[in-house]
C-alpha cells in the first residue's frame, strides 16, 4: 500500500525554510512553498505537499495553511512557534520559528534540491518582491487572477506546464494514478 507523506513534508519544508532563509514570515512560506510545489509538478507531474492555492489578490496562497496558521493542528504546534512580531511598518507579522529540527527523509534527492534552491534564491527576500515574483505574466497566478479574472479561485497545477507539455504530462499523471489505483 503506498502511504502519502504529504502533511509531513508540508510541515517539514516549513521548518526547512523558516531555517534556511531570512525574515520568514506567513507571506514569504506561501511563495516559498508555491514555488517548491508549482516547479516540482512542472518536472514530476504532482507536487510536494499536496496543497491548493488560491488566487488571492497578493498572490497564490495555501487557504488550508492560511486558515490552519490561526489554531494550528498538533503536529504542526509541536513542530512551529506560529507568532506576531512587529516590523518596520508598524503592521505585524506572522512569524514561523522552528522548534523541531528539519529532516530530509521524507523527501527525494530532486525535492532536497529543489528546496535548497529556493532556499538560497529568495534568503534575503523580503514578502514583498515574493509577492511581485509569482505575480509575473503568464504564471500560474496571473492566468488565473487576471487573464480569467477569477480571484480566490483554485489554481490549476496544470497552469505550470507550457501548452505543448501539457498534453503529455496529463496523460503521465492519469497512468499514475491508474496505477496508485490497481494497487490499492
Amino acid at each position: 500500500m503506498l502511504i502519502s507523506h504529504e502533511r509531513e513534508k508540508l510541515i517539514q519544508a516549513v521548518i526547512y525554510f523558516a531555517q534556511k532563509t531570512e525574515r520568514c514570515g506567513k507571506v514569504k512560506i506561501f511563495k516559498l512553498l508555491y514555488f517548491l510545489d508549482f516547479e516540482h509538478y512542472k518536472i514530476t507531474g504532482r507536487s510536494v505537499t499536496g496543497l491548493k492555492y488560491s488566487a488571492w489578490k497578493m498572490g497564490p496562497v495555501p487557504t488550508e495553511l492560511f486558515d490552519e496558521l490561526e489554531s494550528p493542528e498538533p503536529d504542526m504546534a509541536e513542530a512551529l512557534e506560529i507568532s506576531e512580531i512587529p516590523t518596520y511598518r508598524g503592521k505585524p507579522m506572522l512569524s514561523l520559528k522552528p522548534i523541531k529540527e528539519f529532516s530530509s527523509e521524507l523527501f527525494t534527492k530532486r525535492e532536497l534540491k529543489l528546496l535548497e534552491r529556493l532556499a538560497h534564491d529568495y534568503k534575503e527576500t523580503n514578502a514583498d518582491d515574493m509577492i511581485e515574483a509569482t505575480h509575473l505574466e503568464n504564471l500560474p497566478w496571473d492566468k488565473v487572477y487576471n487573464k480569467e479574472s477569477s480571484p480566490q479561485a483554485e489554481i490549476p497545477y496544470e497552469y505550470a506546464l507550457r501548452p505543448n507539455e501539457r498534453e503529455e504530462m496529463i496523460k503521465m499523471i492519469r497512468e499514475r494514478e491508474e496505477m496508485i489505483g490497481a494497487i490499492g
